[in-house]
C-alpha cells in the first residue's frame, strides 16, 4: 500500500530551524510529484513547497528564502528544511504526493491524492 509518514515536527522559538521528513512506501519518489502543505486551526490548508519529478521546485511567497524542499530518491524520502521560523509558521504540516509527470498548479491540494498524517510545528515568539 502507498503510505506517507511525516516526522521532525516539534516546538521551536522564533528564528530557529527544523527539518521535516516524509518517508514514502509503496512507490518510488522518482516517478511522482510531491509537496508540503500546512494547516493552522481555523485556517484553510495552504501549499508551502513542491517538487516535481524533474526536481523543479515551487514555493509559497510566505516561505520563499526561508524554506527549502528536497528529495532523496534513493531513500524514498522528502524533506523540508525550515529556517528563520516565525510564529506564523505554526501549523500541522502534511506531506502529499501524486503519480504524475506534470503538475500545473503545484501548490494546490487538488493536485495530490496521497497524504500523510501530519506533523505539528509550533513556533513561539
Amino acid at each position: 500500500q502507498v503510505q506517507l509518514v511525516e516526522s521532525g515536527g516539534g516546538s521551536v522559538q522564533a528564528g530557529g530551524s527544523l527539518r521535516l521528513s516524509c518517508a514514502a512506501s509503496g512507490y518510488t519518489y522518482s516517478s511522482v510529484a510531491m509537496a508540503w502543505f500546512r494547516q493552522a486551526p481555523g485556517k484553510e490548508r495552504e501549499g508551502v513547497a513542491a517538487i516535481d519529478s524533474d526536481g523543479v521546485t515551487t514555493y509559497a511567497d510566505s516561505v520563499k528564502g526561508r524554506f527549502t524542499i528536497a528529495k532523496d530518491n534513493a531513500k524514498n524520502t522528502l524533506y523540508l528544511q525550515m529556517n528563520s521560523l516565525k510564529p506564523e509558521d505554526t501549523a500541522m504540516y502534511y506531506c502529499a504526493a501524486v503519480r504524475s509527470l506534470v503538475v500545473v498548479t503545484a501548490l494546490s491540494s487538488y493536485e495530490y491524492n496521497y497524504w500523510g498524517q501530519g506533523t505539528q510545528v509550533t513556533v513561539s515568539s
